[in-house]
């Protein structure tokens, strides 16, 4: 219980340090351009134009909110974070004591450091994110809107318990789950393709340190699409500006959101917030031009 009140506490902390980057990133993900782009350097010290980074637009966040506008949604995060933290704790001790069960019935048991070790940790794992993932999507949801909701300057969103109510009355039960399947799928699929990955590593190649620094690269690339479909679809028509043309497309189903973010080439959007090079022929909702 200790290790778990530690687990939430740290969580939390670490929850309001990292809010504005969450926030600001979100911002970019549905495609809000509030600033032009200026002309700068890239890393080869090549002249092009750039979109605006971190620091600009959180310079620009706390000139319209002031700097308490930086942690727009922090409280359905916080809620989010401490219930996923206990029902994850709760469920892998479930999930370990009746592997411990199982196991005490049979006379063999899978060695530490097999494959079959790794699948059996690899599916108690899943297990609990999954679980975790799905309790705690309804403040995701609500957290995402309370962020988007700055691009139409709207209110609708302005508390964890009056936002709940909002969702309920406006979409019904499933509206607390929007853009759940593709958050699910991309964290199960990393979670055993990085798993498998590291074991074969460890087991036939190369030493530790170097398949950790692999495998948080191999974790991030994985699951940045399914994060930003995900998001996408949890504010997609939710009556919210940001959710609505110009900045979104109507998606009817996750995947159609996929396939419309594949074509326009703007499966990462929202993956860097430095050195964001202005793409050619790009739309910006910021005024309906192209810039060149």
């Amino acid at each position: 219980m200790a290790d778990t009140c530690g687990q939430v506490l740290l969580g939390s902390g670490l929850t309001v340090l990292s809010h504005p980057l969450m926030y600001i990133k979100v911002l970019v993900q549905v495609g809000h351009e509030p600033l032009p782009p200026s002309l700068g350097r890239n890393l080869f010290g090549r002249q092009v134009y750039q979109l605006p980074g971190l620091f600009a637009y959180a310079k620009h966040i706390i000139k319209i909110d002031g700097k308490a506008g930086l942690f727009n949604g922090l409280a359905p995060r916080l809620c989010a974070g401490t219930i996923g933290t206990l029902v994850h704790s709760r469920v892998l001790q479930r999930c370990q004591d009746a592997g411990k069960y199982e196991v005490s019935g049979t006379s063999q048991k899978a060695e530490e450091g097999s494959l079959q070790h790794v699948v059996n940790e690899t599916t108690k794992e899943m297990i609990a994110r999954s679980c975790a993932t799905i309790v705690t999507h309804p403040f995701h949801v609500i957290t995402l809107r309370c962020m988007v909701q700055f691009i139409g300057r709207e209110t609708k969103y302005s508390g964890v318990f009056d936002s709940i109510v909002t969702v309920y009355k406006n979409e019904g039960v499933l509206g607390f789950f929007a853009g759940l399947i593709p958050r699910l799928l991309g964290d199960v699929l990393s979670l055993w393709i990085c798993n498998m990955l590291a074991h074969l590593i460890n087991t036939y190649a190369i030493d530790d340190s170097v398949s950790q620094m692999d495998l948080g690269f191999c974790h991030f690339m994985l699951t940045y699409p399914f994060v930003l479909v995900s998001n996408l679809m949890a504010v997609n028509d939710c009556g919210l500006a940001g959710g609505l043309p110009p900045y979104a497309s109507i998606y009817p189903t996750w995947v159609d959101c996929w396939r419309h973010l594949s074509l326009e080439g703007n499966m990462s959007r929202g993956n860097s917030l430095f050195f964001r090079k202005l793409p050619v022929g790009k739309t910006y909702a910021i005024d309906q031009k192209r810039f060149f």
